[in-house]
């Protein structure tokens, strides 16, 4: 099935501002938030809008989803740094996450004042970075990851409660999430707000006889996490690739958040890359750079037939176009310069000698070094047969 286009989540067009869309997100989030909107649906078409809305309020993902144009499992951005190393090898870490609380007090609490603690609140993101073969990052390549992340407990599914228990409103705090607390200064006394050190700002606790004994009341639980991933032909090194909700599990019905999977590409022996663009050295003899003639040229694509015409010089470009990289964007492949290094025998065999000698003596060169008397004999030889 389709994956259904953000812009139309939020109804606005694909050239809407920063401003339309911040509009149009606070406006329907308003209309299905689930505190408000009981309907059949509203809490899934609430999710769907924080998703859509998490990816086209970010400059970085709006432009790669403009790109290539999806956010599922397998929604690619590329652009970035960063985790695992080589498929099963290396290390991991974990990046930030943004959540909708300053347009939720806006809703729904008048203004910035404090997050509603109850609010559904997206998971933290996740990096893993992929050492690819040069070649595998010219054509692409399907391979399995593995990575601990935290995921939704299975049993309660995020509530934290037994089946068939639940929280209940934090007697200390009374559900705010914070209390109050005074303390004398110079300036007389003064109130702040802390944190509910009971119920840890949530509002709500879980009696311990009715917590979940598989997350223990935390409502999550830690999991090897095991992903197929299609790495796209053309990718570089230093991209990256962004896969939705494979992040860390979400709090209070919150979202996950997503997978960042940063490329490092090992260099290649017989080729150097520049974006789609792919650069060869090729070295032929005097007498094909002289002659002429027809070598075989390595390209990612195999060997090609290159014609070598008759005087080429030493560092000349041949480009074969379409013979690079793949562009990431499917818009074709780049071209291929190879460059030819005309190689100068440092020793030769007595025939060899004699050729090109005669060459020089064709040519009327006087070649220093060459003994005179066999010199002069082998120009007196070639005036003769004029």
């Amino acid at each position: 099935m389709a994956e259904e286009d953000l812009y139309d989540v939020l109804g606005v067009k694909k050239d809407a501002s920063e401003a339309e869309i911040k509009r149009a997100y606070r406006k329907l989030a308003a209309k299905y938030h689930p505190d408000v909107n009981h309907e059949p649906g509203a809490e899934k078409k609430f999710k769907k809008i924080n998703e859509a809305y998490e990816t086209l309020s970010d400059d970085q993902k709006r432009a790669q989803y403009d790109q290539f144009g999806t956010t599922g499992s397998q929604a690619g951005g590329f652009g970035g740094q960063g985790g695992f190393g080589g498929f099963g090898q290396g290390g991991f870490s974990q990046g930030g996450f943004g959540d909708f609380s300053d347009i939720f007090g806006d809703i729904f609490g008048g203004g910035r004042a404090r997050r509603d603690p109850s609010a559904p609140q997206q998971g933290r993101d996740l990096q893993y970075t992929m050492t690819l073969d040069f070649m595998d990052a010219v054509f692409g390549k399907e391979t399995s990851i593995k990575y601990n992340r935290s995921a939704e407990c299975h049993t309660c599914h995020g509530s934290g409660a037994k089946p068939g228990k639940s929280a209940h409103t934090c007697s200390t705090c009374h559900g705010q999430g914070y209390v109050l607390r005074q303390r004398q200064t110079m300036m007389g006394m003064m109130q702040s707000q802390e944190v509910c050190p009971t119920c840890g700002g949530k509002g709500q606790v879980i009696d311990p006889a009715d917590q979940c004994d598989t997350c223990h009341g935390t409502g999550v639980t830690e999991e090897q996490h095991e992903l197929k991933v299609k790495v796209p032909q053309g990718i570089d090194d230093g991209q990256q690739m962004r896969l939705q909700g494979q992040g860390e599990a979400g709090k209070n019905g919150g979202p996950y958040g997503d997978l960042y999977i940063v490329f490092r590409v090992t260099p290649s022996r017989d080729f150097k890359r520049d974006g789609s663009t792919i650069y060869v050295d090729q070295d032929i003899s005097i007498s094909q750079a002289t002659l002429g003639d027809h070598v075989q040229a390595k390209t990612v694509h195999g060997d090609v037939d290159l014609k070598i015409p008759a005087g080429t010089q030493s560092e000349t470009k041949f480009r074969l176009r379409g013979k690079g990289v793949p562009r990431v964007n499917g818009n074709g492949n780049g071209d291929e310069y190879v460059t030819v290094h005309v190689k100068t025998p440092k020793t030769l065999n007595k025939r060899q000698r004699e050729a090109m000698l005669a060459f020089a003596a064709a040519s009327g060169e006087d070649v220093k070094g060459v003994k005179a008397g066999f010199f002069d004999k082998l120009k007196d030889a070639f005036e003769d047969n004029k």
